[in-house]
């Protein structure tokens, strides 16, 4: 088959994103109410789960599993206190765990979950797992066919809470920082053991300002269902963004995640109007936006009112807005992303984005 051949693993994307929280249902209250995404399924005491308690966020393609400790001195909560609320296992969806698994341990992957078949009256699910950056794990997943609400352990939720209608449609792409020097081997892991390719590559002249500046590169799969860009940090006069993550998160981590809208305007209306605080851009950016990026469907008056960036390629534009931390440490953020034919990822945009959060930054006296 021809996937197979683009991509050793037959990835059909991201399946879910689980982070370890401190309080899972205060998490999936906060998600809901802020995000619009719905309350599906529960797995925790009253499943026979008895260490942890899972909750199942959707909308469209999008999933998050919130998952916390039940009891004290938990992996997971010793995970929290590690790193706070944050991304343990980005769960990618796979045609066979077993091969996928087998694939990636053949080409140097660390393995961390054999795979491993759960059973209930829907179906089965085979999930394998594998070690990434920091303590962050790819989960391989395979559903065959399986018809349950989301795993087997987990009830659905009869009486689902409203949830704001946020336009939110699927994960866009999901950036990890890397602490410096580690770039170049987790570049390789992922093009070695996961079969990416390297879609585009930033340097420090690219992302910097007067005080700092970071590298990027941009890994994806086959199919370019899947794209993971990779950040370190570069030499600078000051703390760059990434260190600051590093220090706060305790290491190597997602540092966001980056949601895809039809209708960013709107978007950013309801996430905002729900107590999300995104960055400040100031109003210069939008002094000469049309010579920069050409003719665009959008209001200039109204992006410039919300603070949204845009971006042009040669396959088109994008428009993008990043958010402040989403908890109290300065680490994990998310991004919300527009496109307009353009697979990019807002080059154009990185000089005015990284000045609005050295301003935070500096607002909390890490810069």
């Amino acid at each position: 088959m021809a996937s197979h051949q683009q991509d050793p693993l037959d990835l059909f994307g991201i399946d879910y994103v689980e982070f370890y929280v401190s309080n899972a249902r205060q998490a999936a209250h906060f998600y809901r109410t802020t995000l619009g995404l719905t309350p599906v399924a529960y797995a925790g005491l009253e499943t026979g789960l008895r260490d942890r308690a899972s909750y199942l966020l959707q909308r469209r393609n999008v999933r998050f599993l919130l998952t916390a400790p039940l009891a004290p001195g938990h992996p997971i909560g010793e995970h929290v206190a590690r790193h706070g609320d944050g991304v343990k296992d980005i769960a990618l969806r796979v045609r066979n765990a077993a091969a996928a698994y087998e694939a990636a341990l053949r080409n140097g992957g660390t393995g961390v979950q054999e795979p491993t078949v759960y059973e209930d009256q829907h179906g089965r699910i085979v999930k394998a797992s594998i070690a990434a950056y920091g303590e962050t794990l790819h989960s391989f997943i395979e559903r065959d066919g399986y018809e349950g609400p989301f795993m087997p352990g987990f009830q659905a939720i009869a009486e689902r809470p409203p949830a704001p209608e946020t336009g939110l449609a699927a994960i866009d792409h999901i950036v990890g920082n890397v602490e410096l020097g580690a770039m170049e081997q987790w570049v390789g892991y992922y093009r070695d053991v996961l079969g990416f390719k390297q879609l585009i590559h930033f340097d420090d002249q690219d992302i910097s300002t007067e005080y700092s500046a970071l590298m990027s590169k941009v890994m994806q799969n086959g199919t370019g269902k899947v794209k993971f860009p990779i950040n370190e940090p570069a030499e600078g006069r000051k703390k760059s963004q990434i260190e600051e993550f590093l220090e706060y998160y305790g290491g190597p981590g997602v540092q966001h995640i980056a949601l895809a809208t039809g209708d960013i305007c709107a978007t950013v209306d309801a996430l905002r109007a729900a107590g999300i605080p995104f960055i400040n851009v100031p109003p210069s950016y939008y002094d000469d936006l049309e010579g920069r990026v050409g003719k665009i469907d959008e209001n200039r008056q109204q992006l410039q009112e919300r603070g949204i960036l845009v971006d042009r390629d040669e396959e088109g534009y994008l428009l993008q807005i990043f958010s402040q931390p989403m908890q109290d440490r300065p680490t994990l953020f998310i991004e919300i992303i527009q496109r307009k034919g353009s697979r990019g990822f807002g080059k154009g945009n990185f000089k005015a984005l990284f000045e609005a959060i050295e301003r935070e930054q500096a607002k909390r006296g890490n810069l």
